[in-house]
């Protein structure tokens, strides 16, 4: 399987291939140019080899912050919901819903920006992650969502719009 290397920064148009027969990671440049080979052991080696901090360090690989706005999204059979996000990132966010999707459910999403509130933003993603009920009294039910398709344009004014709220708590 080969993945692109879009998101992760200073690496982009890079391509990942893993290769299960030969349990093998290889790393190309952009212009398809071999420029490593990892075993599966030895990525697993390395990971183990960490400590339990830095093991779940790099989890999201854009920064978030905690923000509730309107939300629409649709599932793949064309049901629409409304709803609110608890945080937001360049990477995906959190929709608040008492009946979260499944984990690996397609949808899209449509939102506006505090900062751009005339400007309509789509996205499609996939769910990573629920939470079912409350967790002392502070976090609600939802979900957490992964872009899988965002304009670059929405993708740059999520992240100034991340910043921004992370330099205006960082004053607080």
């Amino acid at each position: 399987m080969k993945f692109p290397v879009i998101m992760t920064e200073g690496h982009q148009g890079k391509l990942l291939e893993m290769d299960a027969d030969q349990e093998g990671i290889t790393l190309h440049s952009a212009a398809g140019k071999l420029l490593g080979i990892l075993s599966w052991g030895a990525v697993i080696e390395q990971i183990l080899a960490s400590d339990e901090d830095v093991r779940f360090t790099h989890a999201r690989f854009h920064p978030r912050a905690p923000l509730s706005m309107k939300i629409r999204y649709t599932t793949p059979e064309g049901k629409q919901f409304d709803s609110l996000t608890g945080g937001i990132g360049a990477g995906g966010l959190f929709i608040e819903s008492s009946a979260p999707l499944a984990p690996g459910t397609e949808l899209s999403v449509e939102f506006s920006l505090p900062d751009h509130p005339k400007e309509q933003y789509t996205a499609t993603a996939k769910v990573a992650w629920t939470r079912t009920k409350p967790e002392r009294h502070l976090f609600f039910p939802g979900m957490g969502v992964q872009f899988t398709n965002i304009d670059e344009k929405a993708r740059k004014d999520l992240l100034e719009l991340v910043e921004a709220l992370s330099r205006a708590r960082a004053i607080e």
